[in-house]
């Protein structure tokens, strides 16, 4: 039996790394190096005169005895910052923190919250820019949107509703179309400078060009061609500014669609089976800043649908 708690650093440090199972991406979420983390960890291995982590090439696996110490000190620690939290609720009970895509933020939400913000004005938003999934007791966040597989249904403890299908749509500016005109039939495209969004090609059945040129009956078009972004906005922006023509996210292109600033030359558009979702933990259903907002963008999406 020890007769002290070891130090709350070295416990933090070892929960971190078992949850991660990464030294690096522990120490940057307890924002230390990676060597300052390892040596907590030696330290309360040799306090506790045993092994908690198997050291491998690049990866750590923890020991059966680190198995046994991982899920108390998680939930323990959980317990803490949901004990924290709510200390902070009530002194900040007017702050709805929301987590949505970066492209997302940047091309939908940003240039409309301010609607919201006339609406609520007692409410403080604070956005958070990340495709990461949503830990709500750990991050503070109170609502996320998440690009999800269709069909996703709410259980006891997270409330998930459908918010808007996704597709994706050849996208150009109209002089970009006149200048490469006739744009009437798949096949114009044949050599036409392409823009590829990379941000998504990472979830399951997000298309490419050459799916698009498949779906269109076309075979063994050279897709190679043309500029790649790893961020959906600013390959919408290339598309702004006639670069090409962009296989784009319907919800990200809207505005610039409706505007005219970008058009949309063929009806053909391919749908990954996924969908945005407004997603947020059971208990903040009687949360009157997340149903406010739940319900304002349920709003603002069918206002243009």
């Amino acid at each position: 039996m020890y007769k002290s708690l070891p130090p709350l650093n070295a416990l933090r440090a070892f929960e971190a790394a078992a949850r991660h199972l990464s030294m690096v991406k522990a120490a940057e979420e307890l924002n230390v190096s990676a060597s300052a983390l390892s040596h907590q960890i030696r330290g309360l291995e040799k306090l506790l005169g045993i092994k908690l982590f198997e050291r491998r090439v690049r990866r750590i696996e923890l020991t059966r005895e680190g198995e046994m110490l991982a899920p108390g000190l998680q939930s323990g620690f959980a317990q803490i910052r949901t004990s924290l939290l709510s200390l902070m609720e009530i002194e900040n009970s007017n702050v709805l923190v929301i987590s949505t895509p970066p492209g997302f933020t940047a091309k939908w939400l940003a240039p409309r919250l301010h609607r919201f913000s006339s609406l609520y004005p007692d409410i403080d938003v604070r956005i958070t820019s990340t495709s990461k999934i949503a830990e709500f007791g750990m991050d503070g966040i109170n609502v996320a949107i998440r690009n999800l597989p269709l069909g996703q249904e709410s259980n006891d403890d997270i409330t998930i509703e459908h918010l808007i299908d996704i597709e994706f749509i050849p996208v150009c500016t109209p002089e970009f179309s006149k200048k490469h005109e006739p744009l009437d039939k798949p096949s114009d495209l044949i050599g036409v400078p392409l823009i590829h969004d990379e941000m998504l090609i990472h979830l399951p059945n997000t298309p490419t060009w050459a799916d698009w040129f498949a779906a269109a009956g076309l075979s063994d078009v050279d897709v190679r061609r043309g500029l790649r972004f790893n961020s959906s906005d600013h390959a919408l922006e290339a598309a702004a500014q006639g670069a090409g023509i962009l296989l784009g996210h319907n919800v990200l292109a809207l505005d610039d669609l409706l505007s005219g600033r970008l058009v949309a030359p063929f009806d053909l558009t391919l749908s990954p089976g996924r969908a945005l979702y407004v997603v947020y933990p059971t208990a903040d259903s009687v949360n009157p800043a997340t149903i406010a907002f739940r319900d304002w963008i349920n709003q603002e999406i069918n206002a243009v649908e």
